[in-house]
């Protein structure tokens, strides 16, 4: 049996046990005196560069994030989910598509002289929700190419009225705009932010945003976590960002709080999530486990058990089969790789979510590095493509003060890292998570873990072969050419 096989016999049994949650909702709602079906809207609120590692709910006490933690606390807190790529737009398509970067064409960076983009014959979600009669909306950060077909959105605020998606009480006002401007109607509305992205230099905390209580941080305040090098450069800019989350934080409460007010939280799916690790060394355009796992929060009054944490091994491509089954709405008529976890959503751990693959191919149009691999929780395996060619550094990294700082210590490690080991990656690389958590020691080549590695090996080549990876087609022409 194939993998799409296997996977769309898995899809109708998920979507089967989801379809019974669902009527049970609908048959409680239908006895509580309600005299129409409640509308399945989706709110997705997606933050930039924020790590899995920086932020209350999933353990750190020193940076302030009591709306993300509440939302925590009334719904589920997923620990093991993954972004296929650890970069802005390649995740983002990811979201939007359910498809690995690979397959959809958002290779990397959607904007200026990057100029990647979904292929045409893709049909995202925004699409699909828009055809099944969905109020669509946007505010601030897309950061995906696409038609106007392929990204149909009737309400539109972009970053340049929201000075760069930082000013989140403007966010948070326009929301509440989109929420009571047709309520006939269930909605999408995706809000984007740019915090807590570099703003060159910096973190974007300069200029006074109406309604935000600016929470400053010191240096010694903050937690330097171990892919990063703890010198006096990185707490600082480890203490601009924290304020930047704070912020995010506070806007993300005034979006929900819109919510509220307008009558439709109750009937509302809320997702939280980011598109990739923070924009330090180690993490950002990595996919070791600060780049690649990500927070992912969820919340529905109705469907969602309260204070949840959710062990399963997601994957950003499992978004769109889930929203789909959440709206009930018809999948586009090519294959998805993913699957819905909303059967799963209220359950801690399940043995049949075991698997999380990842894709990277571009960052910047400079940064070619492709990789494919797959995390079992227990293993972390990584094919590096084109293992011959120096890793490369993300611009606003590169351009940090922490890079700098470390480049003018002559340090030898990026966190707990070898530089060398940074910069110059071997063909495959194989972790043992559970005894090398920090992903330090490569047992690639070590003949105890033979199995271990052929048996991942096998499984991204299938994965490989399912999406029609066009990267593996040229790796067979470049052998018969050698």
């Amino acid at each position: 049996m194939s993998i799409y096989q296997k996977l769309t016999r898995r899809s109708f049994i998920t979507t089967s046990l989801a379809t019974s949650s669902l009527i049970i909702a609908s048959q409680v709602l239908a006895q509580a005196g309600q005299n129409t079906p409640p509308q399945r809207n989706i709110l997705i609120l997606i933050s930039d560069d924020q790590g899995i590692d920086q932020i209350g709910c999933y353990g750190n006490q020193k940076v302030a994030t009591p709306n993300l933690d509440n939302l925590a606390k009334n719904g589920v807190r997923f620990t093991q989910a993954f972004t296929p790529s650890a970069s802005c737009s390649a995740s983002r398509g990811s979201i939007l598509t359910g498809l690995f970067p690979h397959q959809n064409g958002q290779y990397g960076h959607q904007h200026r002289q990057h100029n990647f983009s979904l292929h045409e014959w893709v049909q995202p979600l925004p699409m699909l929700l828009k055809n099944r009669g969905y109020q669509t909306g946007l505010i601030g950060k897309l950061h995906v190419g696409g038609t106007p077909e392929q990204l149909p959105f009737d309400f539109v605020v972009y970053r340049d009225e929201l000075m760069v998606n930082r000013d989140v009480q403007k966010m948070a006002n326009k929301a509440g705009e989109f929420f009571n401007s047709d309520s006939s109607k269930p909605f999408f509305l995706l809000v984007g932010y740019s915090d807590p992205h570099r703003l060159g230099e910096t973190f974007g905390n300069e200029p006074n945003y109406p309604g935000v209580e600016s929470k400053k941080y010191q240096p010694d305040e903050v937690e330097i976590p171990y892919y990063v090098p703890d010198i006096p450069e990185s707490r600082a800019e480890m203490a601009e960002m924290y304020e930047a989350i704070a912020r995010l934080d506070t806007g993300i409460g005034m979006v929900i709080d819109q919510l509220k007010k307008s009558g439709r939280y109750e009937d509302t799916l809320i997702l939280y999530l980011t598109d990739n690790g923070i924009p330090f060394p180690g993490a950002k355009t990595n996919l070791y486990n600060p780049g690649s796992n990500l927070p992912l929060i969820a919340s529905h009054p109705k469907l969602i058990q309260p204070n949840q944490i959710n062990r399963n091994l997601i994957s950003f491509t499992d978004l769109v089969p889930t929203l789909l089954d959440y709206t009930k709405t018809d999948p586009p008529t090519h294959q998805l790789p993913g699957r819905s976890f909303l059967p799963i959503i209220n359950t801690e751990k399940s043995a049949d979510w075991s698997e999380a693959y990842v894709s990277h191919v571009f960052h910047g149009i400079h940064m070619y590095y492709p990789m494919r691999g797959v995390c079992t929780g227990k293993y972390k395996y990584l094919n590096n493509l084109y293992a011959d060619l120096k890793y490369p550094i993300a611009l606003d990294i590169l351009r940090s003060p922490t890079w700098n700082g470390m480049l003018e210590r002559n340090l030898d490690k990026v966190g707990s890292r070898p530089l060398e080991n940074y910069l110059h990656r071997p063909s495959e690389e194989l972790y043992d998570l559970e005894n090398d958590p920090q992903e330090l020691f490569n047992l690639a080549d070590d003949p105890r873990f033979t199995d271990v590695l052929e048996t991942l090996r096998s499984k991204v080549q299938k994965m490989r072969e399912s999406t029609n990876d066009p990267w593996l087609t040229q790796a067979a022409k470049l052998r018969q050419l050698s």
